[in-house]
């Protein structure tokens, strides 16, 4: 599903005086949902997943993404869907879910709190089967310059490990296109990631891979060597340039792996864990 209409919903929204400081309380739900296997299947193929009968670990960020930028374009949220910045994203599965089970998916807003360069909130993705949550999702957006409202708390600023001084695990080179094939099974058609004049737009000199194609690409390469119930916390660092070459390493250790995405900078740090 292309999100163009609700980007262009949110920009118009951007320039009018938001209706609140606070965030909204309500969630925004779609019951009964039933994924198309070719969508996941075309979704496996654009960030390198074996094709399976299970949905990947980072399918449901897609599910809950279109819920997001729902959210986010209302005009009651207290800050402008254009310009957010998402800098980390966690990651909690209980277990494999099935291409073929009917799934809740639910957003919320939480943790509206100041940041060094403005201000950060959460957008929660909850993916339920039978009342039974199954996959929860915690996205991080950054507004720049934003002020958060009184008394708000200081966003922690924990680091993940740096894997930087291990062999490298696998090399890609990442196309110019990778933006606009990522922004077709996902959505999010956010100009900085589909083409080098719109990402100049906003301040970029070229076109840039979207943060989430860039951490299911590296845990896609970790597939059959991780539990189903595991917790994936990835952190964003510089941006992903199109086109680029970089590489992924990794560092077992208990319980899971360390892991990082570079080329010339740093884009990513991750950890996975088995879950509780």
């Amino acid at each position: 599903m292309s999100l163009a209409p609700l980007y262009a919903k949110a920009a118009v929204g951007a320039v009018l005086p938001r209706r609140g400081s606070g965030l909204p309380a309500d969630e925004v739900v779609r019951d009964d949902v039933l994924v198309d296997r070719g969508h996941v299947a075309e979704y496996a193929r654009v960030c390198g997943f074996a094709l399976s009968d299970t949905l990947p670990l980072t399918y449901p960020h897609v599910m809950g993404f279109a819920l997001q930028v729902e959210l986010m374009a209302r005009r009651t949220f207290p800050l402008p869907l254009p310009g957010l910045v998402h800098v980390r994203n966690r990651i909690v599965a209980t277990r494999a879910i099935d291409a073929g089970e009917l799934l809740r998916a639910a957003v919320h807003a939480e943790r509206f709190v100041a940041h060094p360069k403005g201000a950060q909130v959460d957008l929660v993705t909850s993916i339920s089967v039978e009342g039974s949550l199954v996959w929860s999702g915690r996205s991080t957006y950054l507004a720049r310059g934003t002020t958060p409202p009184p008394g708000a708390i200081s966003a922690a600023a924990d680091e993940l490990p740096d894997v930087s001084d291990e062999p490298v695990a696998a090399a890609w080179r990442v196309p110019a296109d990778a933006g606009r094939r990522y922004a077709a099974v996902s959505g999010d058609v956010n100009p900085i990631h589909l083409h080098p004049l719109a990402a100049r737009a906003f301040g970029f000199p070229t076109a840039i891979a979207h943060g989430m194609w860039t951490a299911a690409r590296a845990v896609a390469s970790l597939q059959g060597r991780t539990d189903d119930a595991v917790a994936y916390d990835v952190e964003f660092r510089k941006p992903l340039r199109l086109p680029s070459r970089v590489e992924l390493r990794t560092r077992r250790v208990d319980g899971g792996w360390d892991l990082g995405v570079a080329g010339r900078v740093e884009h990513l740090r991750g950890t996975l864990r088995r879950s509780a």
